[in-house]
Formats: structure tokens, sequence, C-alpha cells
């Protein structure tokens, strides 16, 4: 069985594209008025914002949920979908750079995939997954007849043999993406041409360092929410039936670390009913700090506002600077954001009783080498592009 393969891929037909397809619901958590433009924009017409759950309104609990899944089986009884058999999609995502991001749309066999700390499978997690975040996803997602991605796969392919080898064979879409989310435009892949996409990437696996073929780039939680949805699948049914059920593999998009259109983003902290003075003042009794740096230090940088400090940390607790911030933090209990970009971060520092952290650019092309050595990096370590460049919603599978 391939790591990777061909899906039955599930498309709209017939609806307006920009209204169908948003943003991943784990964007813009601290900002629910994007939510509410987006919503406004959707207005009554088809749209995946209709069937997934936005973090930002997690608080509306299960009564969403229901509505989610029963508006999923409204899309496919009233046949808002066209199937593709056993296809994959080329993507070009054009950013507001002018930058354009490849990728390729298939299914990963969660066979191949394990998210517990010092997994060797040939897909494996890039930050530490907060086992309390699975159970709600999974709520979502167990009844669920269809699924919609935005975890994007990387692959160590320095030669480009993967996206370099795809030709364009008929174009499915092309339009912009609401928001300021650039453009994307898509191309089936199918027949020989698909069979012998999947034939190279099962050969690129077999020379994999370490056995890691796939590195979670986004969508973390995501993918083992669909792993643990499938586990539980697993316990109720044959094994001689485990091949050919649907759940067991999950949508994803892969794209190669090396793209020089995939830029690797921090993602900053945003601390809730503080002060930057009183954290700073624990910050102080957690760690050794000095005001300036001195060597093996590690640079926080806080902000309050217009305000900014920097502490030097003498005695990190991690080889990330991100690490060490995130320990601190785990242990003084915040309330605390992800936040995507710096000026968000200063802005919502603004707001009064909240401190921002600004952290510096992760290293990309190192990604792999520190899962092989390390393990998965600390939470939130990175992300691929602002909060607008992630992948947005637009195809579909089944997993019923």
């Amino acid at each position: 069985m391939s790591i990777f393969s061909k899906a039955d891929i599930l498309l709209p037909d017939c609806v307006n594209m920009e209204k169908w397809s948003v943003v991943a619901c784990d964007q813009y958590t601290a900002q629910p008025e994007y939510w509410k433009r987006v919503e406004e924009f959707v207005g009554s017409d088809p749209s995946t914002l209709k069937i997934v759950y936005p973090e930002a309104f997690l608080s509306e609990g299960d009564s969403r949920i229901a509505a989610i899944n029963a508006e999923m089986q409204n899309y496919l009884d009233k046949k808002i979908f066209a199937e593709l058999e056993g296809s994959l999609i080329y993507v070009e995502r054009t950013m507001n750079s002018g930058k354009i991001r490849r990728g390729l749309i298939g299914q990963v066999d969660l066979e191949c995939y394990d998210f517990s700390k010092g997994s060797k499978s040939e897909i494996r997690a890039t930050e530490g997954t907060i086992i309390e975040r699975i159970p709600p996803r999974v709520k979502i997602r167990e009844n669920a007849p269809v699924e919609l991605p935005h975890a994007i796969l990387l692959m160590n392919d320095p030669k480009d043999k993967i996206m370099g080898s795809i030709a364009k064979e008929r174009p499915l879409y092309d339009f912009d993406l609401m928001e300021g989310g650039g453009h994307i435009s898509g191309w089936l892949v199918s027949g020989m041409m698909a069979d012998a996409l999947v034939d190279r990437i099962d050969a690129f696996a077999k020379t994999a360092k370490d056995n890691l073929v796939f590195a979670v780039g986004d969508g973390n939680h995501s993918l083992a929410t669909a792993k643990t949805c499938w586990e539980n699948i697993k316990n109720t049914i044959p094994e001689k039936e485990w091949s050919a059920h649907p759940a067991r593999y999950c949508l994803v998009e892969i794209e190669n670390i090396h793209d020089k259109a995939l830029e690797f983003e921090p993602i900053h902290r945003v601390v809730f009913g503080q002060t930057l003075d009183s954290v700073a003042a624990e910050l102080k009794k957690y760690y050794a700090v000095s005001d300036v740096p001195v060597d093996g230090s590690q640079e926080i940088v806080m902000t309050e506002g217009d305000k900014t400090e920097r502490f030097y940390v003498t005695n990190p607790s991690s080889g990330l600077e991100v690490g060490t911030l995130q320990n601190f933090l785990d242990k003084m209990g915040y309330e605390l954001d992800y936040i995507h970009g710096e000026e968000v971060t200063r802005e919502l520092s603004n707001r009064g009783n909240a401190v921002g952290f600004i952290l510096p650019c992760p290293e990309k092309n190192s990604l792999f080498e520190t899962v092989i050595s390390d393990g998965a990096l600390p939470r939130k370590t990175f992300s691929m592009g602002e909060a607008n460049e992630k992948r947005f919603y637009l195809e579909a599978k089944k997993i019923k």
C-alpha cells in the first residue's frame, strides 16, 4: 500500500468559488471580526464556512457540530459536489508577493502516521501534539460524512524530482481567494499520469532518511484527529475491511520544503489578563535573566502596545527560544493565544491587560534534520506563511 495515493476527490460544481473557499479554521482565533466579515460575504451561498468549525466560535458547542454535519449531508444530497474518481490535483497558489507555491492533493494512509513522541513512522508530527485538543476535534469529525483538508505535508526533495515532474492536464479551478488570500489554480492529474506520479513518490519514499517521508508542515492537530478517529473505527470492524474503509485515508496537500515560494514565519504569543511588568517579574523568578545579551543566552521580546522590552535568559530550558518561552508560559498557566503576524500581535497587546511575545523566524531547511534528531518541535514553533497564506478549504473526500 502506498503512503500517498490517488483519491476520489469531491469538488463543488456550479458555485461561487470565492465564497466557497475559506481559510483554515484555526486561523484568526482571537479575531472573531474576521469570521463575521466572512459570514457576511458568503451570505446564503454554498460555502465551506458552513461545514467547518472556526475555532473563534468553539464556545457555541455541540449545536454547531450538528448543523455542520447536517449541511455536509445536504450538500451531498443536493449534488453540490462532482466526484473525481481516482485522481490527484496539482495546485498553484499565487501569494500576494507574486510567488507561486506548488502543491499536490491526494490521500495519505493513516497507518503510516504516528503522532506519538519518538515516532519513527513515515509521516511525523513536527510539533508536540496537545492531547487535550484532540477530543473536541474528534467530536466534530466522528459523525461527519466528508472531510475537508487544511493539512499540508512537507517532503525533503532538494532536486525537485516530484513537483518538477508534474504536467498540467485539465484545469479544474482558477480564482481569487477571499480576504486577501491571493489566487489559486488547480489541474487534474489522472489515469496513467497519476499512477506514474504515485510510483515516483513511492520510489522517493524508499530513499528517505530515517524513514521520514513526510513532515506535517501545517494541520498537525487536524491530522492527529483523523488518526484518532481511524483508530476508533478500527476497533469496530474486522481487519479484512480496513484497507477499503475511506476513513483510513486522509486528504492532504503535499509540498516540497525547498520550494522557493514556501516561507516559514514565527508564531507569536499573546498573554491576556496580565501586564508586561507582571509577566517580566515572573520570568525573572523562573529563569536567570540578564538585561544584556551574554554567551549562550536567548532573547525574549515582550510588547505592550508601543512598548517593547528585551530580556536575555541565561539558563534556557530548550535549544530554541520558542521552547524556552513556552515552558515558562505553560508553567504559569496564563490565558494565551498563538498569533500569526507581528503587527497583529502588537495590536492585540495594545488592547489593555495583554502582553505580546515576538519570536524569531525559524530556519526551514533544518526542519527534517531537527525532527529526526530531536523529535517534534515545541508546539506552535513555525507557520508556513502569514494567516492569509494558510491553506483554504476547497476539496473534500467522503469518510463514511
